[in-house]
């Protein structure tokens, strides 16, 4: 079970432990051989000891604030800012952060306070080995599979009727044959591929190992391509969406490539959510998409906004892994629930706020 701890204010979750119970049992297919495995995720993942704080200190020198970096910093030149005006897309996140923040705060020290009592949060330390392996923590190489999604956007749409034609004929693939050995040529992106077996499965694609969850399905494309998945015959009773949403931290960094608001409306939720569906969006820390999603987004879909929850982010000690008054980078995150209801308008929407909180081990 990944709740640790839970109260009238929320949970804390151990994410790392719900995430292994998916993967156990595993299996890989070598030759004919089946050997079963013991998969988890490296605990150096999820392992934040010190929170990214800074010290400031402010200068009433001409030219602007100065800012000086943390302690065990090496010593450098001061760097001096200058004063600029806040936008009205500032104005708002500061209004925003002013709202919640005694919420959050009041909430993280409950808690806190609630994990601590059962052992937990209590400054966790890693050994001598895990500190080595931390070097070899994460793959350098990109995932094969992922680039392959920008290819999904060069294929031709494929219109109801053709696609009705098709579906007739199948709607998904087996990821494993009856030997439990990968199938070969699978069609990734044009059918849904499912592993139906009760246990996860480490398979090669594209000359890459992946391990699969068990009785799972997955459709590699993008989302402008998804008729397969609405054709797939199936109804879902949870969608969470994760958008890459447009802010300037990734437009300068060019991390990933971002999606404009107004592009979300394209997604089919009414054709994949079963009645009463939930439908959970991460949000930036952005008023201006979280008013995007329960004033537009969620009615154009039918979806009913249920609650609001705040996703807080701390070390192993339980302090947060940002400041919790920094103007660059907060330490949680917006999660806005809905669920599905072909009736819902605004006037009968329930708002709810909750307060959630993810346990980083």
């Amino acid at each position: 079970m990944s709740v640790v701890a839970q109260s009238t204010r929320g949970w804390v979750l151990d994410a790392r432990s719900l995430i292994d119970e998916g993967y156990s049992p595993c299996t890989r297919r070598k030759g004919e051989t089946n050997t079963h495995l013991t998969c988890f995720f490296k605990k150096q993942c999820f392992h934040i000891s010190k929170s990214h704080y800074r010290e400031t200190v402010s200068a009433a020198a001409e030219g602007g604030d100065t800012e000086l970096l943390q302690k065990d910093d090496k010593p450098t030149k001061k760097r001096k800012r200058k004063r600029s005006e806040l936008n009205q897309g500032e104005i708002d996140s500061l209004a925003f952060h002013e709202k919640i923040r005694s919420v959050v705060l009041e909430g993280t020290k409950s808690l806190v306070d609630s994990a601590r009592s059962l052992g937990y949060l209590k400054g966790e330390t890693l050994t001598e080995e895990d500190k080595k392996e931390e070097e070899e923590l994460l793959p350098s190489q990109d995932c094969s599979l992922a680039a392959l999604c920008e290819m999904a956007k060069e294929l031709p749409l494929v219109d109801d009727e053709e696609q009705e034609d098709e579906e007739q004929e199948e709607r998904a693939q087996s990821l494993l044959g009856e030997d439990g050995s990968c199938t070969s040529h699978l069609d990734l992106f044009s059918l849904v591929t499912e592993n139906r077996a009760d246990g996860a499965a480490v398979v090669t694609l594209m000359g890459e190992e992946y391990v699969i969850p068990p009785r799972s399905a997955f459709l590699l494309s993008d989302f402008t391509r998804i008729q397969p998945l609405v054709h797939y015959g199936r109804r879902f009773e949870l969608i969470v969406m994760d958008p890459p949403w447009e802010n300037k931290s990734v437009k300068r960094s060019r991390r990933y490539s971002s999606l404009p608001s107004s592009q979300l409306r394209r997604l089919p939720v009414p054709l994949l959510a079963s009645p009463n569906c939930l439908v959970v969006t991460w949000v930036t820390n952005r008023p201006s998409h979280l008013r995007y999603i329960c004033d537009e987004l969620y009615p154009h879909w039918g979806v009913e906004v249920v609650a609001e929850w705040f996703w807080v982010k701390v070390t192993t000690s339980g302090q947060f892994v940002f400041p919790l008054d920094s103007q660059h980078k907060k330490p949680y995150e917006v999660l806005v629930i809905g669920r599905y209801r072909t009736s819902a308008t605004d006037s009968s929407r329930l708002k709810t706020l909750h307060f959630s909180m993810f346990r980083i081990s």
